[in-house]
C-alpha cells in the first residue's frame, strides 16, 4: 500500500471524550478503521462489492472536527459505476492491512459514508464505496496513535 503523508492536512485534537474523537482543521478523512478482514464479492479476480470487517469511527457530517464513537462491525460496499479500477486499488490496498493490527483512513469526511452494521447482521444492500483520499495509514502521528488505540480497543470490547 502506499504510504501517504498527511500530516499537513490532518491534527488531531488531544481532547476525547468517551469515545468520540475530536479532531480539528476540518480532518479530510471520512473512517477510520482497524481492519480484521476484507471479504471481496463475488471473487478477488472480480470484485464488485466488499465487506471491511473491523472497527471504525466515523466522521460526524455535521461538525467538520468531529467523529462518532468506535464502532465493532462491519462496513459493505459497492464500487460506484465507472470507478472499478479505483475500487480495486483502494480493495487491495485495505486487503494488505487486514488482520495486521494497522490504523488507517479512507473516504471522504463529507462523503456518503454508509453505516457500520452489526456483527451478525445479515450481509445485504451496499452502500456505495466513499471514494475520496485514498487509503492512509495512521502510523507515525502521535495525535492519530489515539484513534487507532481507541479502535483497537473495540475490537476487545464487546461486540
Amino acid at each position: 500500500m502506499r504510504s501517504r503523508t498527511i500530516a499537513g492536512l490532518i491534527i488531531l485534537s488531544a481532547a476525547c471524550t468517551g469515545w468520540a474523537v475530536t479532531l480539528r482543521a476540518s480532518d479530510p478523512v471520512g473512517v477510520y478503521a482497524v481492519v480484521e478482514r476484507i471479504v471481496l464479492e463475488p471473487s478477488d479476480a472480480a470484485p464488485q462489492r466488499v465487506q471491511i470487517w473491523g472497527a471504525f469511527s466515523m466522521a460526524e457530517r455535521s461538525d467538520a472536527d468531529t467523529y462518532g464513537p468506535a464502532q465493532r462491525g462491519y462496513l459493505y460496499y459497492s464500487c460506484p459505476q465507472g470507478q472499478d479500477s479505483v475500487c480495486r486499488n483502494e480493495w487491495a490496498d485495505l486487503k494488505t492491512v487486514a488482520g495486521k493490527n494497522t490504523g488507517i483512513g479512507f473516504g471522504g469526511r463529507y462523503k456518503d459514508l454508509g453505516r457500520v452494521r452489526k456483527l451478525d447482521e445479515k450481509v445485504a444492500s451496499p452502500d456505495t464505496y466513499p471514494i475520496q483520499l485514498g487509503v492512509v495509514r495512521m502510523t507515525g502521528f502521535r495525535s492519530t496513535l489515539t484513534v487507532v488505540d481507541r479502535l483497537k480497543a473495540a475490537l476487545k470490547g464487546p461486540s
